[in-house]
């Protein structure tokens, strides 16, 4: 039987059930004027400005850090190729020069002045740096630099072309842009054999007001320009850094020869010191020619005569990037027909001379041989020469096919020749 202690006793006679609710009780936040709404939101708005200024102060502050760590490598140099020349209808039509009375003749002088003040700002000027040198300037009026073009802007730097005296007795230079403001600038590289060397500004060191004074110059065709085209001249041409002059091209057919190559003359008759330099721009304010200190060596003219631009492209693109010009070492010159006819010599380059310690040199390469290929390719003139040997790279060795002149007349002999360069 169930134990009597586990039956439900059920309800207690007397007892009262106790029942428990739970309050909800909601918080209404007490409501703000219109005064105190207006002083919150000008808080936070402080906050923003003082959070805002600080942010800005601290980017400032880490920008140069920060693209010093995390810049991108320099973008690759690339010179554009030259257009197509022109044919003789539109050339006809930029001839004709309509009849100019004093007013248009002060119009044009005046358009032309516009264009050189544009074109100026594509030049700068590199001196050495040296003790001493500000003094004598200062005193004499006297510039020791060289005119320099600004020729590319890879990302990094700014890019300045210039002549090779500038480097013959310095180790550090400065750059002066047309703002009148100087700037540190580093050797980026020099081809001795060209005579041309590129400079180099960091972007980090020029100022606001130098970038809008400043440009790029735009390299021109050179082929194009023909005897009696109008052209001025800028840069160090009399003994100071400001020299201007206009005048016309006299003759497109000299040629300058140096080591594995040549380059045509544009010569003209403005007046120029011996040893000054400078840039022949076209009136579109393009680049045509390079004033060095003398085309030809021992010669006394006075006029400025010019490297033509289009034969420089290729050493210029080299510098540009820091790379090695190729350098072989060989002073040649094309087989003419007249040659072949006469004396039985068989086509391509005949050398004229060997640079001593050169990689021609060292090849075995000797002046009265005829180099008439070049690995894969062809040398028939100084002009595919000079371009072979410009698609090579520095410490790439290449067999240069020639003949030499024997006992019973001309036999092949074949070189290998390790490229270098002239720094």
């Amino acid at each position: 039987m169930p134990n009597e202690k586990d039956r439900d006793p059920g309800p207690v006679e007397g007892s009262e059930e106790k029942k428990y609710s739970f309050l909800q009780e909601t918080i209404k936040p007490k409501p703000i004027s219109r005064e105190q709404f207006a002083k919150q939101l000008a808080r936070f708005a402080l906050y923003g400005v003082v959070l805002g200024a600080f942010a800005c102060l601290g980017f400032f502050a880490l920008k140069p850090w920060l693209e010093d760590q995390f810049q991108a490598g320099p973008k690759t140099v690339t010179i554009p190729e030259d257009e197509e020349e022109q044919d003789e209808a539109e050339a006809a039509q930029e001839d004709s020069v309509p009849a100019t009375n004093t007013d248009s003749y002060e119009d044009m002088m005046a358009r032309m002045n516009e264009r050189a003040a544009e074109a100026r700002k594509g030049i700068a000027v590199v001196e050495p740096v040296q003790e001493g040198e500000d003094w004598e300037k200062e005193m004499t009026g006297i510039s020791t630099g060289a005119t320099g073009v600004i020729t590319a802007d890879n990302g990094q730097e700014i890019l300045i072309l210039s002549d090779d005296s500038v480097c013959e007795t310095a180790s550090e230079w400065k750059v002066t842009f047309q703002d009148g403001k100087e700037y540190p600038a580093y050797l980026k590289k020099r081809d001795r054999n060209s005579g041309l060397v590129m400079f180099s500004v960091s972007h980090g060191d020029i100022k606001d007001s130098t970038w809008s004074a400043i440009k790029v110059s735009a390299l021109g065709n050179s082929n194009l320009v023909k005897q009696g085209d109008t052209v001025m001249a800028l840069g160090n041409l009399f003994g100071y850094a400001d020299g201007m002059g206009y005048g016309t091209v006299n003759s497109t057919d000299y040629k300058t020869t140096f080591f594995d190559g040549e380059c045509d003359i544009l010569a003209t008759n403005i007046p120029a010191q011996a040893q000054g330099t400078g840039v022949l721009f076209n009136m579109e304010g393009q680049v045509i020619g390079l004033i060095p200190e003398s085309v030809w060596d021992g010669s006394e003219t006075s006029m400025a005569n010019a490297y033509a631009i289009s034969d420089l492209k290729p050493v210029i693109e080299f510098l540009a990037n820091g790379e090695s010009v190729p350098y072989i070492g060989v002073y040649g010159t094309t087989v003419t027909t007249e040659l072949k006819e006469e004396q039985g010599m068989p086509g391509g380059v005949y050398v004229v001379d060997v640079d001593p310690d050169s990689p021609a040199m060292a090849a075995g390469i000797q002046s009265g041989d005829i180099i008439y290929a070049i690995g894969n390719t062809n040398v028939m003139n100084i002009g595919s020469y000079q371009n072979a040997v410009l698609k090579m790279k520095a410490g790439q060795q290449v067999i240069f096919q020639g003949r030499r002149m024997g006992a019973e007349g001309y036999v092949d002999v074949d070189y290998t020749v390790t490229v270098g360069s002239k720094e």
